[in-house]
């Protein structure tokens, strides 16, 4: 093979790899929001595709003419780890409130190329006051405006809503803001990644909140892998997609969280070779441990989430914790790990000023957790926090500050 040869086909690995990268941080990249990423997926599109099809059972969508491409990412057990996030105030995770104005405020878009704030307002006001099953919507009220503008701006940062004119922010002030859209219906209708739409379930509106579980579970049921009498094929198809699916989906995989099943396919030749090629081809490192396995995005390019990451304070107390946390084999009790928040918080006094009152070690204690268990560092055990194996490699020393 040539020299030229040898370099074009390193430059597709190279693209291919990168492209995984990408989609996996950001299951929806559009031409005008990153042109180099939309322009690097739509030259290596069938590769691209054919990978994450193989691997994931995850389906590529690819819209040159229309501008985005998507990811639809499933997963076979519905998750709350990664929830939408409010882009205002400190990145705080959707409330029940938020995801409800989500769903009705895309439905009143489907049908209008271009709108403004105001009248956008108004069709959700009405929409939710014919519908018994919604609570009413008050643009009178701060909170709702609020609530409101959140929404607004995770549909901008999707490309399903365009700003023309005017800050989506300026509503939070004032109900009589003018903001003008331009909305991007084929964006908007490709959020849902669900492969049967809720809607189709079909059941009565007093019966969601009893069967919640359920139906959730019933939005990402994938006939694909057959039913009690799946084949030997179709069994291997999802063992290879479920445990791929969590190994590209998450910081780490342990062992004690797959089934018998996906454990056994793990250890087998095939799984192995499967797995190892995966993360190659992804430009992934593959680490393999007695405990478990964890695959490391040198460019961090695929990760949405980092730790350690001193950009928020819970997250700093987090690798704080460990500490104390690693040295405990028996892991701590929830008045033991308070008390060393309490102890951070002394020690520190121009730190974490947001917990610096009198339950701000409690506050602390509980966002540091939430963090640790996100990245599957800690596990809670009985009354004791126990740290996970993978935990012991984040051991630190502080020596002038608690950013260390």
């Amino acid at each position: 093979m040539s020299t030229l040869a040898n370099q074009l086909v390193l430059a597709e690995r190279q693209d291919i790899a990168r492209g995984i990268r990408l989609l996996l941080g950001r299951p929806l990249i559009t031409e005008r929001g990153d042109p180099p990423a939309f322009e690097l997926i739509r030259r290596r599109q069938d590769p691209l595709t054919k990978w994450f099809d193989y691997n994931c059972g995850w389906q590529l969508v690819v819209e040159p003419r229309l501008g985005y491409v998507r990811l639809l990412k499933i997963r076979t057990v519905p998750d709350d780890s990664r929830p939408a996030r409010r882009l205002r105030s400190g990145r705080a995770p959707f409330d029940r409130r938020r995801y409800t104005l989500l769903c009705v405020v895309a439905a009143e878009l489907l049908p209008v190329p271009v709108t403004t704030v105001g009248l956008l307002a108004d069709r959700v006001v009405q929409a939710c006051a014919t519908d018994e099953a919604l609570p009413p919507f008050d643009t009178a009220s701060k909170p709702e405006r609020m609530a409101f503008v959140d929404v607004l701006k995770l549909l901008e940062t999707f490309g399903a809503l365009l700003t023309v004119d005017g800050a989506t922010e300026s509503f939070v002030d004032s109900a009589k803001a003018k903001v003008l859209y331009r909305v991007d219906a084929t964006v908007l209708m490709r959020l849902l990644a669900a492969p049967v739409g809720p809607s189709r379930l079909a059941v009565p509106t007093a019966d969601v909140p009893l069967r919640f579980e359920e139906l959730l579970r019933g939005t990402v049921r994938e006939s694909r892998y057959g039913g009690a009498d799946a084949s030997d094929a179709q069994r291997n198809l999802r063992l290879r997609h479920s445990v791929l699916r969590r190994l590209l989906d998450d910081p780490v995989l342990h062992h004690d969280e797959l089934g018998a099943d996906e454990r056994a396919y793990l250890a087998s030749p095939t799984g192995r070779q499967i797995v190892r090629r995966a993360a190659e081809q992804g430009g992934f490192v593959l680490e393999e441990r007695a405990d478990g396995l964890l695959l490391v995005d040198p460019e961090g390019i695929a990760t949405d989430s980092r730790f350690p990451d001193d950009s928020a304070t819970a997250r700093v107390a987090a690798l704080l914790l460990l500490e104390p946390l690693t040295d405990a084999p028996g892991g701590l009790t929830p008045e033991q790990l308070v008390a060393e928040a309490n102890g951070l918080l002394r020690r520190f006094p121009q730190w974490a000023k947001g917990y610096q009152s009198e339950d701000g070690a409690q506050r602390l204690t509980t966002d540091a957790l939430r963090v640790l268990d996100d990245f599957g560092l800690a596990c809670r055990i009985g009354d004791r926090t126990v740290p996970r194996p993978v935990a012991f490699r984040y051991r630190t020393a502080v020596a002038d500050g608690p950013a260390t």
